[in-house]
């Protein structure tokens, strides 16, 4: 039986798995709860229902689609008692003069609220002061509104104390169906969705999309005098103290993100339990009502007939609308572009730092305005936009250094300040890039979760292969000699068999606990009861085939550098590396078998080394190779959606899926996959959340501080920008797919702090708003932006020639950018559908005749390491052109093209 065969036969069916048996191991049975009167109602765009008790929102589906609901409408029963909140809810922080905060919740503890009149536009209307608490100094009333066909939630809060109230904290909890409970991958793709927020004050909105990435989307959107302040998560009702009221008995885990307010005052907030935190997306604010005087809040409920779309919806609902291009995150050595479009003129632009950001008016149309953005300094930064009509909308920025010296940062910080070698390690690390801890400023030789410190699984190979990854397109002659050592050291025999019937199995973890064999080396302070703390059996196991592309990842790389470079590779030549890079694919394959029916993290990897294999002529190594993916490939073809994991839902696996389904010309599954990825990775005017591709509990097993929560920039923003960006090249078009892309891949280097230290995430939650301190599973996300770091020239319908990664120029017919990404080896001209990539040699500039099609790349002078530039192109959209040059000789697909101490010129030309 051939090896994919016995592989597919040795698991189970590629179901994924229930969260039930995720969390468990095994089905629960579910409590029966007694159903929940509710009132059925229509407007032109939704059908929805309200509980008849509370008036809260218990259904909303798009007209006509009862199969689907953005709320949790099938656990109405069993979320229905005190403690559970539902749109249509409210949170009040307040206080009076001298008196300290108090907190008011009309969900803690439920009343009879009161009906008020309905009729004409208002479809029901109560006052619900009753739920708020008997202390509460306001009467707060709710109207459910038709206006105009738009459903809207409005609040009227009026002081009916003889004294003013401050209101620093008031929110709206939205509680939309982000539960995966109990349902399998085809079950969460057809009825849950996932909620982005836009944190930008009046212009702030939610989207609400739909995981099989299809549409009609949900956009709330904000009414006067309801800024999106904060997104303040309503924490789960555990062990908290019982004045503690804004929160929510439904679990907080990998199967449900849980709920968050739409934050309209946050001031009582950022005095109390966000003092500590980092800068904050807003300057926080409070509302004072006078005796006797009232405020109206409101949120509006639109659809957008699909996630590209909107942009458009927002338009046509007059909101205003900021595009960055090519984003959020903004090297000092480059310009951005921001464009808006509003219904009210902009009256000034103000940075905050003051003179972090800088946006000069240039010339647009279309109905947009556009502004040239400048940065100077570093870390996080915005840009308040003050309309006409008094509407403030915040743009937030990252600064970084110029990208040559954040990789040049990174891969001195991994190979000195993370590098290990301690030759009576007793197991077996040394030498070694292991994890480090920011804020003690020091290696991790022990953790609880032993991988953190056993340079295997995520949480632990991540910053070796970080520190592997930033030599492809950057490499430095010290930092490759020591990759090469921990490679051959330590990889080689120790992380990896390296012979006998299991040569090129990757075990879990170098690491383990066993206080028998080494009674005085663990830390007692450290907890070791946890499941956790594998012991060597289950440290030394070859199973879990998710730490196989990491080990892949380090072999490829000393290929290629040993392959297109003179003098930096010197323990082995380019076919021992190549050859191990193989041997650890063909293991997963035979020794991991059940985890790699799943897409891997890293996965690409595989691809990537699959054609080399097939450049290089090693046809027997090639065709195996092949057969086993193909394998994968074609039983996830029969798959709906084949995205499983170890995890009840992940946003890990659809990258590879993507390129197996791309390579064996499996369109309609990769087209799938794809749209199934802009459902869960958004493009938002925020450096945080713009690409940042949904991860929310891996802080549990690679962060310092523990818990479920959004995180900004894990390594699935870069990840899956990696299949993205092959879509765009298809269809150059469709700039949505580009400007996710983007946001993910320029999101992986905002982890990278001013020395080099990369951080696993970025804590979302206004406690915190800082880096996680520990390295953990970083290095997954650098892969994702080193091997898919780029330019990019655009010519968009709407808003003219573009630059994603350098400063590009027209003049006449001639288009010229200087490449500013982290690499410059990779360029995208998009009219010509031309993809050009370089494994030796830089590109210092690209110019582009519109009249011709001809292209000019000008390449940095040769350096001792790379005396000749490797170069490859090709036409990646149909109905494009080829091109050819008649510079260098042909070279394993490519043309090989000598140096020389000045610039070198390749002209390619359309036939």
């Amino acid at each position: 039986m051939p090896l994919v065969a016995l592989m597919l036969a040795a698991v189970p069916a590629m179901l994924p798995m229930t969260a039930a048996q995720a969390e468990d191991g095994a089905e629960k049975p579910k409590p029966v709860f007694a159903p929940i009167q509710t009132t059925a109602m229509k407007t032109p765009t939704f059908d929805l229902a309200l509980r008849a008790d509370t008036q809260t929102l218990a259904h909303l589906s798009p007209t006509g689609d009862a199969a689907f609901d953005f709320v949790p409408a099938s656990r109405e029963a069993e979320r229905a008692g005190d403690g559970y909140v539902h749109i249509g809810d409210i949170h009040i922080r307040l206080k009076t003069a001298g008196s300290e905060w108090q907190d008011f919740s009309s969900a803690h503890a439920r009343k009879q609220i009161t009906a008020l009149p309905a009729g004409a536009d208002v479809l029901a209307a109560a006052d619900i002061t009753a739920s708020m608490g008997s202390s509460v100094p306001l009467r707060v009333e709710r109207r459910w509104v038709n206006d105009h066909g738009v459903l809207a939630m409005r609040f009227t809060l009026v002081n009916t104390s003889d004294a003013a109230v401050e209101i620093g904290g008031l929110g709206m909890p939205m509680v939309f169906d982000n539960i995966i409970l109990d349902r399998d991958l085809d079950q969460a793709h057809a009825q849950a969705s996932f909620v982005d927020p836009y944190i930008g004050r009046d212009a702030g909105y939610l989207q609400v999309t739909r995981l099989n990435g299809q549409g009609p989307a949900l956009l709330v959107l904000p009414e006067t005098g309801t800024p999106l302040e904060a997104y303040r998560p309503v924490l789960e009702k555990r062990a908290a103290p019982k004045d503690d009221i804004f929160t929510d008995r439904s679990p907080r885990t990998q199967v449900s993100e849980g709920f968050y307010d739409w934050t309209v005052a946050s001031k009582g907030f950022a005095e109390k339990e966000w003092a500590k935190a980092g800068q904050q997306w807003n300057e926080a604010t409070s509302i004072t009502l006078a005796p006797g005087e009232s405020r109206t809040i409101g949120l509006r409920f639109v659809t957008s007939p699909s996630v590209r779309a909107i942009e458009d919806t927002l338009v046509a609902n007059k909101r205003p609308v900021a595009v960055g291009i090519p984003g959020y995150v903004v090297p000092t050595d480059q310009t951005a572009s921001l464009f808006l479009k509003t219904p009210s003129k902009v009256a000034k632009i103000e940075s905050f730092p003051l003179g972090a950001l800088t946006a000069t008016t240039e010339k647009a149309g279309n109905g947009w305005a556009r502004y040239q953005v400048k940065a100077s300094g570093w870390g996080q930064a915005r840009l308040t936009v003050t309309y006409a009509d008094g509407q403030k909308q915040t743009v937030s920025y990252y600064i970084t250094k110029p990208l040559d010296q954040v990789m040049a940062d990174i891969g001195n910080f991994t190979t000195t300040k993370q590098w290990f070698e301690g030759k009576d390690d007793p197991f077996h690390r040394s030498p070694a890039i292991l994890s480090y801890d920011r804020e003690d400023n020091k290696i991790l030789t022990q953790d609880g979760r032993v991988w953190v410190s056993g340079m295997s699984d995520e949480g632990g190979a991540g910053s070796w292969v970080a520190a592997a990854i930033k030599q492809l397109d950057n490499p430095n002659a010290e930092e490759v000699a020591k990759l090469e050592r921990l490679v051959n050291e330590t990889v080689i025999g120790h992380l990896q068999v390296a012979e006998g019937p299991q040569a090129g199995a990757v075990k879990k973890s170098l690491f383990y606990y066993d206080p028998k064999e080494f009674p005085d080396y663990y830390d007692p302070k450290i907890n070791w009861k946890n499941w956790t703390a594998w012991s060597k059996k289950d440290s030394d196991d070859l199973g879990r085939s998710y730490n196989y592309p990491h080990v892949a990842i380090g072999h490829w790389v000393l290929y290629r550098l040993a392959r297109d470079n003179q003098g930096l590779v010197k323990q082995h030549d380019w076919k021992f590396y190549l050859e191990w890079a193989y041997r650890t694919s063909a293991a997963m394959m035979r020794d991991a078998p059940y985890y790699a029916q799943f897409g891997q993290m890293e996965g690409d990897i595989f691809l990537d080394i699959l054609k080399d294999l097939k450049r290089e002529g090693l046809t027997a190594e090639a065709t195996k190779m092949e057969g086993l993916m193909k394998g994968r490939a074609d039983h996830w073809r029969t798959l709906k959606f084949p995205f499983g994991s170890e995890m009840a839902w992940d946003s890990t696996g659809q990258p590879e899926v993507y390129a197996w389904m791309r390579y064996f010309n499996y369109q309609p599954q990769a087209d799938v996959t794809r749209e199934v990825i802009l459902g869960y990775d958004p493009t938002i005017p925020s450096w945080g959340y713009n690409g940042n591709a949904r991860r929310y509990w891996d802080f549990l097993y690679g962060g310092k501080v523990s818990r479920i929560e959004r995180q900004i920039h894990h390594y699935g923003s870069a990840l899956n920008a990696v299949p993205l960006f092959d879509a765009y090249r298809q269809n150059p078009t469709d700039l949505h797919l580009l400007r996710v892309a983007y946001g993910g891949m320029m999101g992986g280097v905002t982890n990278i702090d001013q020395e080099g230290f990369g951080s696993a995430a970025f804590h979302s939650w206004p406690d915190m708003m800082k880096w996680d301190v520990i390295t953990g599973d970083y290095g997954m996300g650098f892969y994702g932006h080193a091997i898919t770091s780029a330019s990019y020239m655009v010519n968009d319908a709407q808003l003219g020639w573009l630059g994603f990664g350098g400063d590009l120029k027209t003049k006449g017919s001639q288009i010229t950018m200087a490449p500013k990404d982290g690499a410059r080896r990779r360029l995208f001209v998009a009219p010509a559908g031309l993809w050009i990539t370089l494994e030796a040699g830089r590109i210092q500039s690209a110019q582009y005749d519109t009249k011709t099609g001809k292209v000019v790349l000008t390449l940095d002078p040769a350096s001792d390491t790379a005396p000749t530039a490797r170069l490859l192109f090709e036409t990646t959209t149909q109905g494009a052109r080829a091109y050819t040059t008649q510079t260098g000789t042909a070279d394993r697909g490519g043309y090989a093209i000598p140096l020389t101490g000045g610039v070198t010129t390749v002209t390619l030309s359309p036939r």
